[in-house]
C-alpha cells in the first residue's frame, strides 16, 4: 500500500527544491510528470540526477511554444498538485499560474517555491542558493570559514533543501484539507523562510539586547584573538587525534561534559579551584589555556584509541569528519535501511539514499530509474488526447476548516531542537502539540543566560505538560493524552523510551490509531543508536564539515597547535554555520509528521515511522551522497572559499562584497551587455563560448575581479539586477540579523508579533507556508508547566488529584 497512491504530480519547477519535493512524492506512490525545455533537464549534468530524478516521468515540451503550453494546461487539468519554482509573474505570464490552473482544476494544489517570496523588495531577484544566503548574511556568517578578510560561500544548499521541506509540510497540510473538504489551494514558500528556520536562539537574544540593551549584550563566538568566547566550544570540542584525524565531539549537557571531561583525564579540574569552573570562564586568557589542555588531550590519543575510549565512557562521543560520499558506509545508515542498491539503466549500479522516512505500513520504494530525457512524451501525451478529462474523485464536503491541522493532536517526547522544532511547525497549522516536559525542563530553556531564551522557538505554539515518567502516576497521565492523540513525536536515544513506557508498542497498545514518529540523531537501535547526537556531531559525520571547509582545512598530516586552533575553529564553523543539522533534521521531522497523517487519512493506516538526523542530513548534501562507476566528481569551492566558478562567486568591490550568480548561457549574455561599458567580454576568444569559459575560468575570474573593483557593492546590485543579472550586495551577519531586523522578511510578510506569557510583545517569524484558503496562525512559546492543571483537569483529574500529584513531586504547574 502506498501513501500517495493514486495522486498526480506534474512538476514543473527547476533546480534541486523542486526535485527534492516530487522526488519524496514519488518514493510514496505519486505519478509524477516532469516537464523538461526541449534541451532537457540542467540537473542531467549533476551526479546526483539519477537520485534527485528516481521514479518520475519526463515530458518535453517548450514554455515558448503556445501549443506545447496549452498542453501543460491540459496535463494540469488532470493534475492533483502542480509544483513550480518560476520567479513572481513568470509563471502567470505563461498562463500557468495558480488562477489560470485552478480555474480548469478547482480542487488543485498548486506549490510554489520562489527565492525571496512574492512580495518585499528581493522578490523579483532570481533564486539561486548563492543569491540567497547573499542577501540573508549567510556569507559573512561563514566568514571564520577562512583565513583572508571577508566573507565566505557556504557550499551546502541548505535554503534549497529547506524550501523542499517546507513546501512539502504546505502541501501535505494542503492536501490533508482537501481529503476532508475537496477544496483546493494554493501554497507558497520560499527559499528565505526554509533556512530561517535553522536559527534556534540567536534571533530571539537579538530581541533581549534590543529591549534590554544596557543589561544585556551578546559576544560573536570567536574573540579577534581567536579564541572561543563561549563554552559551546569546549563542550562541541573540534580536535585532531595523534594520527591526523579531525573528531568532532558531542558533550552539551552537563552530565554528558563530566563524563568526556573523565575521558580526556581532565576531571581532577572540577576539584582545583582554578579550574573548577569549567567549561565557564571570565577571561580570554583562561579560555585560552583550557582550550590548549583540551587540545592536547585528544592529540595524545590515535583515533583507534579515542574508539575504545568510547566503549569505555557510552556517553562520550565524537565524529569523525567524513567526506560525504563515505556516509554511504556509515554502519548506522546501514542498519537503519537508510541506503539502497539501484540498477540504472545508463551507470549501473548505484549507492544511493533510501525513502527519507521509513514507514512501517506504506513504506517509501524507488519504482524506477530516472527517465531520459522526453522518455515519457509520446506515452503522456497520447493518453492527454485519448481521455483530456479530468478524474473524478470522491469528496467528503466536510466545511472547511480555520487551520489545516485543526483537530489533530500531537504528543511530543523530545529535547533540544533537532526533533522538537518539527511539531513546533505543526503547531503553526493548527495542531494541538503536548509537549511532555520532565521534572528538570527542557534543557534549551537553561541553555542561555536569558530564562527560557533558547527554547522560544522550539516551544511555539505548544502546551507544556510536566510530569515524572518514572513515576506509575505520571505515565499514566500520559497515557490517558495518548488514547485521544493523533500522533507522537520522540526522538530520545535507543532504549530511553522503552524504560520509560513510552515507546510505540506500550502507547498503541492504547490507541492503535496513532502515528508513532521516532526521529533521534541516529537511530533507535544500531551500532550508534545511543550515542549521544547534536548539529555539529552530525555535520561533521554527514560530510558538511569537510565539504564547507573545502580545501582549507588539511587532513591527515602532522600541524602544530596554532594549526590545530585554527583548523579547529574553521571546522567548527563549517559543520554548523550558516545553517545545521538541527534545523535540517527538525524540518524532516514535520515532513514526517504530515505524512504519516496524510497516510492515515488516505488509507487508514496508522505505523511506525523512523528519520534520523544523520540520514536527513545525507538528503541535505545529496548532490555528493550518491555513488557509482565513473561518477563525476562533486562541485568543490576554490581553496579561498570563494565559490563554484566565476561566474558562481564572490568578488570584493570597492566598498563591500558582492556575490554574482550567472551560470547559464543567457546570463553570461546579459552580463557582457551590463559590463560593456566597462570591459569588452563577448568577444574575447577566451570567453566565447561555454567550453571556453569553463576551460579560462581562473582567467574570466581574474578579469571580473578587476572590474568588480571599479563600483561599489551597492552599485553593482543597482546596476546589474535591473539587466537581469543575479549581482547582489553580501549583507551582514549574522543571518538572524536578517531574519528578525531585515526588510528581506519584514517586508516580504514573513514576520508577525505574539505575546510571550513572560517576555511579552515580540517579532517572530510566521508561518513558513502561505496557503491560501487555510492558513496558518502564529502562536506564542510555552512556560514550564503552564498548561499542567489544564490539561489534567481536561483529562478528568479533580482538585485533590491533581494537588496530590503535585504534592508527590510526580507533576509541576505553573
Amino acid at each position: 500500500m502506498d501513501a500517495l497512491a493514486g495522486l498526480h504530480v506534474l512538476d514543473l519547477s527547476r533546480g534541486f527544491s523542486g526535485a527534492l519535493v516530487t522526488q519524496l512524492l514519488a518514493d510514496y506512490g505519486a505519478e509524477v510528470i516532469r516537464v523538461e525545455p526541449p534541451e532537457g533537464d540542467p540537473l542531467r549534468d549533476q551526479p546526483a540526477f539519477y537520485f534527485w530524478q528516481r521514479g518520475k516521468k519526463s515530458v518535453q515540451l517548450d514554455l515558448g511554444s503556445k501549443s506545447d503550453r496549452d498542453q501543460i494546461q491540459r496535463l494540469a487539468q488532470r493534475s492533483d498538485i502542480v509544483v513550480e519554482t518560476f520567479r513572481p509573474g513568470v509563471a502567470e505570464s505563461l498562463g500557468l499560474g495558480y488562477d489560470d490552473l485552478s480555474a480548469l482544476r478547482p480542487d488543485l494544489l498548486y506549490a510554489s517555491i520562489t527565492g525571496f517570496g512574492r512580495r518585499g523588495p528581493y522578490s523579483h531577484i532570481k533564486g539561486y542558493e548563492g543569491l540567497v544566503m547573499a542577501k540573508l548574511g549567510g556569507m559573512a556568517h561563514s566568514s571564520h570559514l577562512t583565513d583572508r578578510p571577508g566573507p565566505a560561500f557556504p557550499s551546502v544548499p541548505l535554503a534549497a533543501f529547506s524550501a523542499a521541506q517546507t513546501a512539502l509540510q504546505g502541501i501535505f497540510a494542503a492536501l490533508y484539507v482537501r481529503e476532508r473538504t475537496g477544496r483546493g489551494q494554493r501554497i507558497d514558500t520560499s527559499m528565505v523562510q526554509g533556512v530561517a528556520a535553522h536559527d534556534p536562539w540567536d534571533w530571539f537574544l537579538r530581541l533581549v539586547a534590543e529591549r534590554y540593551d544596557k543589561a544585556f549584550t551578546t559576544a560573536p563566538p570567536i574573540s579577534e584573538a581567536g579564541i572561543p568566547n563561549h563554552s559551546f566550544a569546549f563542550r562541541l570540542l573540534v580536535s585532531l587525534t595523534r594520527d591526523g584525524h579531525w573528531l568532532q565531539f558531542s558533550q552539551t549537557s552537563d552530565h554528558l561534559f563530566r563524563d568526556f571531561m573523565a575521558s580526556l583525564e581532565l576531571d581532577w579540574m572540577f576539584d582545583d579551584p582554578e579550574w573548577s569552573t569549567a567549561p565557564e570562564f571570565e577571561t580570554e586568557e583562561k579560555r585560552e589555556a583550557f582550550w590548549d589542555r583540551m587540545l592536547d588531550a585528544v592529540a595524545s590519543k590515535s583515533l583507534e584509541e579515542w574508539q575504545q575510549t568510547f566503549d569505555k565512557f557510552p556517553n562520550v562521543w565524537a565524529e569523525v569528519f567524513r567526506a560525504t560520499p563515505e556516509l554511504l558506509d556509515h554502519p548506522q545508515m546501514r542498519h537503519n535501511g537508510h541506503v539502497i542498491e539501484f540498477e540504472d539503466p545508463r551507470v549501473g549500479a548505484t549507492t544511493q539514499l533510501a525513502p527519507m522516512v521509513r514507514m512501517s505500513g506504506t513504506p517509501g520504494r524507488v519504482r524506477s530509474p530516472a527517465p531520459d530525457a522526453g522518455q515519457h512524451t509520446h506515452e503522456v501525451l497520447a493518453a492527454l488526447a485519448e481521455d483530456p478529462a479530468s478524474p473524478p474523485r470522491t469528496q467528503r464536503n466536510e466545511p472547511l476548516p480555520k487551520r489545516p491541522l485543526e483537530g489533530i493532536t500531537i504528543l511530543e517526547f523530545g529535547l533540544f531542537y533537532a526533533a522538537p522544532f518539527g511539531p513546533a511547525l505543526l503547531a503553526d497549522y493548527g495542531a494541538r502539540v503536548i509537549k511532555i516536559e520532565s521534572l528538570a525542563g527542557e534543557p534549551m530553556r537553561h541553555i542561555m543566560p536569558f530564562p527560557d531564551a533558547g527554547a522560544v522557538k522550539s516551544l511555539q505554539g505548544k502546551e507544556s505538560v510536566v510530569v515524572d515518567l518514572a513515576r506509575p502516576e505520571g505515565r499514566e497521565v500520559v497515557y490517558r493524552l495518548a488514547r485521544e492523540a493523533d500522533a507522537v513525536m520522540m526522538s530520545y536515544r535507543a532504549g530511553i523510551a522503552e524504560k520509560h513506557g513510552i515507546d510505540s508498542a506500550t502507547l498503541r497498545s492504547h490507541n492503535p490509531d496513532l502515528v508513532y514518529l521516532c526521529a533521534p540523531g541516529y537511530g533507535t537501535d544500531g551500532p550508534c543508536g545511543r550515542k549521544p547526537a547534536y548539529a555539529p556531531t552530525i555535520g561533521a559525520g554527514a560530510g558538511m564539515g569537510r565539504l564547507q571547509a573545502g580545501p582549507s582545512v588539511p587532513h591527515g598530516q602532522p600541524m602544530t597547535l596554532e594549526e590545530i586552533k585554527a583548523s579547529s575553529l574553521r571546522l567548527g564553523t563549517a559543520a554548523q554555520a550558516p545553517g545545521n543539522a538541527d534545523g535540517c533534521a527538525a524540518l524532516g521531522v514535520a515532513t514526517a509528521l504530515m505524512l504519516g497523517i496524510v497516510a492515515r487519512e488516505r488509507t487508514g493506516v496508522a505505523q511506525d515511522m523512523l528519520t534520523s538526523m544523520l540520514c536527513t542530513m545525507g538528503y541535505t548534501l545529496s548532490e555528493d551522497c550518491i555513488a557509482y562507476e565513473g561518477r563525476a566528481p562533486h562541485h568543490t569551492p576554490d581553496t579561498q572559499l570563494l565559490g563554484f566558478s566565476a561566474l558562481y562567486r564572490l568578488y570584493e568591490a570597492s566598498e563591500g562584497w558582492v556575490f554574482l550568480a550567472a551560470p547559464k548561457a543567457s546570463e553570461w549574455v546579459a552580463l557582457c551587455q551590463a559590463l560593456a561599458g566597462r570591459i569588452d567580454l563577448a568577444t574575447d576568444e577566451r570567453f566565447t563560448s561555454e567550453a571556453l569559459r569553463e576551460q579560462n575560468d581562473e582567467a574570466l575570474a581574474e578579469t571580473l575581479a578587476a572590474v568588480f573593483l571599479e563600483n561599489t557593492a551597492n552599485g553593482w546590485e543597482s546596476e546589474l539586477i535591473p539587466a537581469g543579472v543575479g549581482c547582489v550586495e553580501i549583507a551582514d551577519g549574522p543571518m538572524s540579523r536578517a531574519t528578525i531586523d531585515d526588510a528581506i522578511t519584514h517586508e516580504a510578510g514573513f514576520l508577525t508579533e505574539v505575546e510571550h506569557p513572560s517576555f511579552g510583545t515580540h517579532r517572530r517569524l510566521a508561518p513558513l507556508v502561505e496557503l491560501s484558503l487555510t492558513p496558518g496562525e502564529a502562536r506564542p512559546a510555552c512556560l514550564f508547566g503552564q498548561h499542567t492543571e489544564s490539561v489534567l483537569r481536561e483529562l478528568g483529574f479533580d482538585d485533590a488529584e491533581i494537588a496530590k500529584l503535585v504534592e508527590d513531586g510526580i507533576a509541576v504547574t505553573s
